[in-house]
């Protein structure tokens, strides 16, 4: 039988100064949404209490990301689970007969797991309401024989679900790192064997026209044009009304934007699906997604339609995702759409058109976002190698891709079912695009 071994480790982190304030400020959102969560589920004496997580999240995940200006969907998901494990508990006193009242959170703390940070043996990269704060740990000059020596920076543990903390007398922010080993019957940690797994990552690329994301197997989901035309259709008719300028028009106008929104949302889930299909059908176990961290700001034709959407199917893949096993993360698009997939040059002429991309030293030509999906997968592939902490180097990290996989070092390993001797050249076929 597997033994787990499970420690926390406290560990300070050394937090730049022009930062502190975002963690404050990400505490003060974290908070918010579990004390919101607690009022809704604590129904106590005139209804029942909620104490279904997924009822919660159902009902409140969404109202709790725009209330906090989009905080990260997986802090918000957190702050409801604190909030409905706080009143499951109240819900066992309450039926042993004892006293107690509505929970409420106002101690110092912000609940992260590997979707919300990146755990490393040195430092740690925390999300924000301001992104992402990367910290060091100050570390003991001779950490042997402590726990941080024992457990942090012992290969053989793996970061589990942390919590951090702050210290008001000191100001100091404090990691309570939670760290598990788990053994089999010889003894072997698991930890140790991860660097034994295929790591194989799906790309995906978004876009404001055509398919409204690409993925690295050739998959071209959702219609992005049809969304824009739907969001000035609806537009039309909400400004119609609101020229009227009558109560009744007003009603109908915010049952229109009602509807809008649902309409959208529909979309966005069946492409998220779409997503976790493909990730699915080529035994994926990571998903990157281009950072989406102003893009307003870096992608030319991003409208604030867009940005919200892109921002809504990550959060759908995402939250999806973490129920079937696999890991989302996003990478730095800078250069994905000038880069070769195949040879690696890098330039802007690369990019014929919207849609082309001819690489101008090799002549690799193929869809210029099928192109940019496979570089977005590529760069979670190096972040992933340069992970791995085995003395043989790890198992391969591959990206997946139409015919088959592609490691780091270029060896390509076809699918089962496919004829192609290497990875194909041509541009996806019908098949692939859809209608």
């Amino acid at each position: 039988m597997p033994m787990e071994v499970i420690r926390t480790v406290k560990v300070k982190l050394d937090v730049p100064t022009e930062r502190c304030d975002d963690l404050h400020q990400t505490k003060d959102q974290f908070l918010y949404c579990a004390n919101t969560a607690a009022a809704w589920a604590w129904r106590y004496p005139n209804d029942c209490c909620v104490t279904s997580r997924e009822k919660a999240e159902s009902a409140l995940y969404g109202r709790l990301r725009e209330e906090t200006d989009y905080l990260h969907a997986n802090l918000v998901q957190k702050g409801i689970r604190r909030a409905i494990e706080a009143v499951t508990s109240g819900v066992a006193r309450l039926e042993k007969g004892e006293n107690t009242s509505q929970p409420h959170f106002d101690a110092w703390s912000v609940v992260y797991d590997k979707r919300s940070a990146t755990f490393h043996r040195d430092r740690v990269s925390l999300s924000t309401v301001n992104g992402r704060v990367e910290c060091e740990y100050v570390l003991p000059g001779n950490a042997e024989g402590t726990p941080i020596g024992e457990y942090l920076l012992n290969e053989h543990y793996e970061f589990r679900t942390s919590t951090l903390q702050y210290d008001r007398r000191t100001k100091s922010f404090y990691l309570h790192a939670r760290m598990r080993r788990t053994t089999d019957e010889q003894g072997q940690s698991t930890a140790s064997r991860e660097d034994a797994k295929h790591r194989t990552v799906l790309g995906v690329d978004l876009n404001v026209d055509g398919s409204l994301a690409v993925t690295s197997t050739g998959a071209f989901i959702g219609n992005a044009d049809e969304m824009n035309h739907r969001r000035r259709e609806f537009e039309k008719t909400r400004g119609s009304m609101q020229q009227a300028g009558t109560r009744s028009a007003h009603l109908s106008s915010q049952s229109i934007q009602d509807r809008e929104h649902r309409w959208m949302q529909d979309e966005l889930h069946r492409v998220s699906n779409r997503i976790l299909d493909e990730a699915r059908d080529y035994e994926c176990t990571h998903i990157a997604f281009e950072n989406l961290t102003d893009i307003r700001t870096r992608m030319a034709g991003v409208k604030r339609l867009h940005a919200w959407a892109f921002r809504r199917l990550f959060e759908y893949v995402e939250y999806k995702t973490e129920m079937v096993g696999i890991e989302v993360e996003q990478v730095n698009p800078a250069y994905t759409s000038q880069r070769c997939s195949s040879c690696g040059f890098t330039h802007e002429t690369n990019r014929r058109s919207k849609h082309q991309f001819v690489c101008q030293t090799c002549g690799y030509e193929l869809n210029a976002d099928y192109n940019a999906s496979k570089n977005i997968a590529r760069k979670l592939l190096k972040r992933l190698h340069s992970r791995q902490t085995s003395s043989s180097g790890g198992a391969p990290c591959q990206c997946a891709l139409t015919s088959g996989t592609l490691t780091l070092n270029g060896e390509f390993h076809a699918s089962v079912n496919s004829t192609a001797e290497g990875e194909s050249t041509d541009k996806p076929t019908k098949s692939a695009v859809g209608n």
